[in-house]
This record gives C-alpha cells, sequence and structure tokens, in this order.
C-alpha cells in the first residue's frame, strides 16, 4: 500500500483537475484542492477536499494559498500538480499584447510563481514531485491557438530546464502532456474568444465561422477524446512511481505527434498540421 502524501493541485473545479484529486483522495493522499471561485471552494469542500482558494493571475493570492497550505500540513508537502490552465483562441495577428500577457499569467507566470514558493520546502524536507500538466501544443503548434501553444512551449522549457537544476536533489519533474480530453475548456475558451478578438474586422472572419462551431460543440470534438480520468492515471503515476517519467503522453494524437515530430521534416509536418 502507497504511504500517504500531500499533494497541491492547482484548476480544481473541473475537469482534469477534479479527476486527479478525486483518484488521489480515493488512494489515501491528501489532497489541497485549488480553485479559483469561491463557489468552486465550498463545493469542494463539502465533498470532503481540503480547499483553499487559488488565482495564479493574482500574487497575493499564489502566496496566502501556499502559507494556508504549509499551515495546514504542518509545513510539509510532497507534491504539486500544476494543473489550472486555461486557452485563448484566435489568429496570432489578432491577438493583443494585453491578450496574450493574460494567457501567460495564469499558464505559466502564476505557476511559475507557486513552484518557486514551494521548492525551498521541498529542499529541506529532502523530497518532492512537480507535476506540469501540458498539451500536446506543448509539443507541435496548432492553427488559431497561438496564445495557449505559446504558453504551454514556455511551460515546457522551464520544467526542462528546473529538472536539469534539481538533478541530485531528490526532487522530480514530469510532464503530463494530454491530446483531446473532455472537459470545460472549449466552453472557456468560446467565452475569452468572444472578449478579446474582433472576427468582424478581420483577415480570418470566414475560418472564424467553422472556430466558433467547434468552440460551441458539446462532447467530444475531435477523434481519440478520452475522459479527464485518464489524465488522472498518470498524476497517480507521477506521484507514487519510484522512478516518475519525466514525460507522460495522453491520448493517441499526443503519441503520433510527438513521433512525427521527431522522424518528420519540419515542412512535412507543417503539411500535416495546416490540414488539422
Amino acid at each position: 500500500m502507497q504511504p500517504t502524501k500531500t499533494i497541491l493541485i492547482t484548476g480544481c473545479s473541473t475537469g482534469i483537475g477534479y479527476a486527479s484529486a478525486l483518484a488521489l483522495k480515493e488512494r489515501g493522499h491528501h489532497v489541497i484542492a485549488t480553485a479559483r471561485h469561491v463557489a468552486d471552494v465550498e463545493r469542494l469542500t463539502d465533498s470532503g477536499f481540503t480547499s483553499i482558494q487559488l488565482d495564479l493571475a493574482d500574487s497575493g493570492s499564489i502566496r496566502a494559498a501556499v502559507n494556508q497550505t504549509l499551515a495546514s500540513t504542518h509545513g510539509k508537502l510532497d507534491a504539486l500538480f500544476n494543473n489550472a490552465a486555461f486557452g485563448q483562441p484566435g489568429a496570432v495577428e489578432d491577438l493583443s499584447r494585453e491578450t496574450l500577457r493574460f494567457q501567460f499569467e495564469t499558464n505559466l507566470f502564476g505557476t511559475h510563481e507557486l513552484t518557486n514558493l514551494v521548492l525551498p520546502v521541498m529542499r529541506k524536507q529532502g523530497h518532492g514531485r512537480i507535476i506540469y500538466n501540458s498539451s500536446i501544443l506543448g509539443l507541435v503548434a496548432m492553427k488559431y491557438r497561438g496564445a495557449y501553444n505559446a504558453s504551454k512551449f514556455a511551460l515546457e522549457g522551464l520544467a526542462d530546464t528546473l529538472r536539469l537544476e534539481l538533478h541530485g536533489s531528490n526532487i522530480h519533474i514530469s510532464l503530463i502532456e494530454p491530446g483531446p480530453i473532455l472537459s470545460d475548456f472549449r466552453k472557456n475558451a468560446f467565452i475569452l474568444y468572444q472578449r478579446n478578438i474582433d472576427p468582424a474586422h478581420s483577415f480570418h472572419k470566414e475560418t472564424y465561422r467553422t472556430l466558433e462551431a467547434r468552440l460551441q460543440k458539446t462532447g467530444a470534438a475531435a477523434p481519440f477524446t478520452l475522459p479527464a480520468q485518464a489524465v488522472a492515471e498518470k498524476v497517480i503515476h507521477a506521484l507514487e512511481a519510484k522512478r516518475p517519467k519525466i514525460r507522460y503522453y495522453v491520448t493517441f494524437p499526443t503519441y503520433l505527434f510527438a513521433t512525427l515530430k521527431r522522424i518528420l521534416p519540419a515542412a512535412w509536418l507543417d503539411s500535416l498540421l495546416r490540414k488539422i
């Protein structure tokens, strides 16, 4: 039987974060489940989780959440699952500086700040696991997802560098790279699309009509879509395994494009990606 570990998870209101929190709780681990909205924190608390409000776009919220976490765990933390993220759709030329910055505040800057706050704790105790939820879009770029692509490519770069710098510390870094997963991701992306993109005055306005239909589609919008539990299974391994993997691929498209990126000339891979 696995010893109980304490893990802080970001973005637990729905989807991958909630599925992972639930799976780890059922395995006897102490899960600190965070969410951005107070109503979600209350719902998680009512479900039996230790739940804390955390907004990765707010440094004050990040510091407060870490302090609350350590107060509830007597100053120790075995693992951090950096899960919280969102996707801003839109052509690169339609992304304002402010919109791109907002994407990075949560997906990269807030995640980075949170990680740096828990690292001294893990160094002091002599062990730790830091798990990043990246994406297939941290491996290959796809059209009209430029902000999200960029944030995940940057996240992969930071995680890879941190892993090299932590060698010998007994703090392990793992990246999880899902492809299409059933969640509220598209619903939330459509709200941001409506807020930040002006399709009527865009060169891409015809393409945006197709994009809008896809973002509003319920259920799976792509082949090989898996439930959030598929990611939770990888999180379990990254937390519990004696030797956690550096990268965990989830869904067939991730395995496929990770392989194609290694073996195909860049121009050939571009040709495939343009068709998606």
